[in-house]
């Protein structure tokens, strides 16, 4: 039987969907708290949009899980909450789960979570120090990156963060720009073997529903996760 190049095309395409049917999903912790910021409820908008592009997240709230047994089930950390503070085996259960090759993905306000810790400030690259409200419209100043590739500006209503205590052992993805500065909005950071992205976006529902802040997510976890071995011997 000759194959044509349209037949040859098509079973080549139909074994390429075959094996992203067939991959095991990415399994990402997601964690966050009861706080203002309703993270359940972000949660909620993210979870559905991710797990139909092969992302599974499970959700806690439960800072005893920054466990090695825990987080080694999963590829990929993210945090969108305000917990103040770490317990010393906690933090070091982070950082070794990072700099082994995993993702850390904080969102927003995970850039003021466990302010009793320095190095938690120095892997996610700065901490958070004020902001305003408004719409604006992000600016990308490294379009090449693999985080950004395919994507478009994010334009939303959302608090204009301020950081301080900035690393600049970092790459700036995106700015938000005003008539007083160009702040880093979005960046990424590689800590040992693991890897770290950060964006300033995502106080609410409105930004949350933004169909390119999502895109974002999805390209910072799978970045970030790159190099990652999740155990999947057993359930998280």
């Amino acid at each position: 039987m000759k194959l044509t190049r349209s037949t040859l095309a098509a079973t080549l395409l139909a074994a390429i969907f075959a094996l992203s049917a067939s991959a095991a999903p990415l399994q990402v912790l997601f964690l966050g708290d009861s706080g203002h910021h309703n993270p359940t409820n972000r949660f909620a908008q993210l979870q559905p949009a991710l797990s139909a592009r092969g992302i599974e997240m499970s959700y806690t709230d439960k800072l005893d899980d920054l466990n090695p047994a825990k987080l080694g089930h999963y590829a990929a950390l993210v945090i969108y909450a305000n917990h103040t503070r770490i317990t010393p085996e906690q933090e070091q259960a982070l950082l070794e789960y990072v700099e082994s090759g995993h993702g850390f993905v904080p969102i927003h306000c995970a850039s003021y979570c466990f302010l009793n810790s320095p190095k938690y400030i120095e892997l996610v690259g700065a901490q958070f120090k004020s902001h305003g409200t408004g719409v604006f419209k992000e600016t990308f100043v490294n379009s090449e990156h693999p985080v950004m590739k395919g994507l478009s500006p994010i334009e939303s209503w959302d608090e204009t963060y301020v950081h301080t205590m900035h690393n600049t052992n970092r790459v700036v993805l995106a700015e938000r720009r005003d008539d007083k500065d160009n702040e880093p909005y979005t960046w990424v950071r590689e800590v040992g073997k693991g890897r770290v992205f950060y964006t300033a976006w995502g106080h609410d529902q409105r930004t949350w529903s933004n169909p390119q802040f999502i895109a974002l997510i999805e390209n910072g976890i799978r970045w970030a996760a790159a190099n990652a071995k999740q155990d999947v011997s057993s359930k998280p």
